[in-house]
């Protein structure tokens, strides 16, 4: 109701009442208008301040929160902090009552829990009613705070490395869209505001994977986790042994003059099958005492090798040292079949604290959010068990469940420049819809990990 019409009805209500005849209604009503004018315009003007105030406060708390998503996405800087909330705090509040707003934003440097966008504002609406106890202005203050960089992040990436990834420029696609300059790698480097704000791991795969040397370089030969049962098997070859005798190099000749052949690990090429079923589905730590949650090795390694009899490229257990990371998806050679479900275990084996990657202690001060993105352009051709696809996407489709159960965020990509028809297990395995993407021309993997970047960086901000 307009301020002017409330006097209206008070003015005339009093003039009724003062030319009241009957009894002492004149002194009682001389008496108790004041304070009853008084209550009365104090709450209304108490309750345009609260509205004022309360709009503020809902401006401020979206302002924090847009200013925390451009930091996190590396859109500005810290020193753009201030000028960019005043931009969106004009554009949010619009109270026609307050008068002398003003509001200032400040950053404060991660201390150990996240860092912090503080912003303050404050302004004053003009009284209506209390002015008559000279009070003309009523001020209110309100503040929003922002954590930023309370979540941490850790990605997996999975890239198919087999050998139709040659074609149609699909290999030089993704490493561009991935380590090119601007690609993912940069993207997702520019949310670390300190170290291990961010992990990035890569897992090149094939119908195997390579994992024979760990971080430093040195042989993961002597690891209690890995199970030699197929290797020591197949091993008794002219090429992956010695003999007691420096005479003779194979083992055939070793046996016809009857001298002793012993494997030798250290001519293993590193590369590894799928693990034994069940545990082909999960992320179990890997426990010498049940053989079964070993990772087998593969004797001949002939599915770690492309066509320029190069092996497949070494697992990057996570890290934030981007360079080696780029250095190792531009390595990146066509191999082999297809098995995206060992990419996609080892992939989710790198995010975990044991064997055989021992990926960093969290923090308790800080919330971590776990990805995977799986890259395929093709369908699933072989595994360990079988060369059927269903049979192969029936386990995938497993595994997938167990990772999303245990909140790890799946991202799919197929890349598709032939006939094949859309995966439905890649499709199957996303977090949902807008997680799968099909890419159709090599040209537009770049496109995609742009959007991932962007879907991954919405995480960062924790409130």
């Amino acid at each position: 109701m307009p301020v002017t019409s409330i006097f209206d009805r008070l003015h005339t209500a009093a003039r009724r009442f003062a030319g009241a005849d009957q009894g002492n209604i004149a002194v009682i009503f001389a008496l108790a208008s004041v304070p009853i004018i008084s209550f009365v315009g104090a709450a209304i003007d108490y309750s345009r301040v609260n509205s004022a105030r309360s709009s503020m406060q809902a401006a401020l708390d979206s302002t924090a929160l847009m200013v925390a998503k451009d930091l996190t996405n590396g859109t500005i800087s810290t020193s753009d902090v201030n000028s960019t909330a005043q931009k969106y705090f004009g554009a949010l509040y619009k109270n026609s009552d307050a008068k002398s707003v003003t509001i200032t934003a400040s950053y404060t440097q991660s201390t150990g829990n996240g860092s912090t966008i503080k912003v303050d504002g404050s302004g004053s609406v003009s009284t209506e009613f209390m002015r008559f106890a000279n009070l003309n202005t009523l001020g209110f203050k309100v503040s929003s705070t922002s954590l930023w960089g309370t979540v941490r992040m850790r990605v997996a990436m999975a890239l198919d490395n087999t050998l139709s990834m040659r074609d149609d420029g699909k290999m030089t696609a993704l490493q561009n869209a991935v380590a090119g300059s601007g690609g993912l790698i940069d993207q997702l480097s520019k949310l670390a505001k300190d170290n291990g704000d961010i992990y990035i791991s890569v897992v090149p795969f094939s119908v195997e994977v390579n994992y024979g040397k760990d971080a430093t370089g040195a042989s993961n030969a002597n690891q209690p986790w890995i199970d030699w049962s197929y290797w020591d098997t197949l091993s008794a070859t002219d090429s992956w042994g010695t003999c007691s005798s420096s005479r003779y190099s194979t083992r055939t000749q070793c046996k016809q003059n009857s001298k002793t052949w012993t494997r030798d690990r250290s001519r293993w090429t590193g590369c590894f099958r799928d693990r034994t079923k069940d545990y082909d589905t999960t992320n179990t730590t890997p426990d010498p005492a049940i053989p079964a949650t070993l990772f087998q090795a593969d004797e001949y390694g002939n599915f770690c090798k492309s066509t320029n009899n190069l092996y497949l490229q070494l697992i990057m257990p996570l890290t934030y040292d981007w360079s080696a990371l780029k250095t190792r998806v531009n390595n990146m050679e066509p191999t082999d079949y297809t098995n995206q479900s060992i990419g996609l275990a080892w992939a989710w084996m790198t995010l975990g604290t044991g064997a055989p990657f021992n990926a960093p202690a969290k923090d308790p001060n800080y919330t971590y959010k776990d990805a995977i993105i799986l890259l395929s352009d093709g369908m699933n051709t072989k595994n360990r068990y079988s060369s059927q696809e269903a049979q192969i996407d029936a386990r995938q489709k497993i595994l997938c469940d167990n990772a999303k159960a245990a909140g790890i965020t799946i991202y799919t990509v197929q890349v598709n420049t032939g006939r094949d028809p859309t995966s439905e297990v890649l499709q199957y395995c996303a977090s949902g819809t807008s997680n799968f993407y099909l890419v159709t021309s090599a040209n537009q993997t770049a496109q995609v990990f742009n959007a991932i970047g962007a879907s991954l960086s919405k995480l960062r901000v924790a409130r």
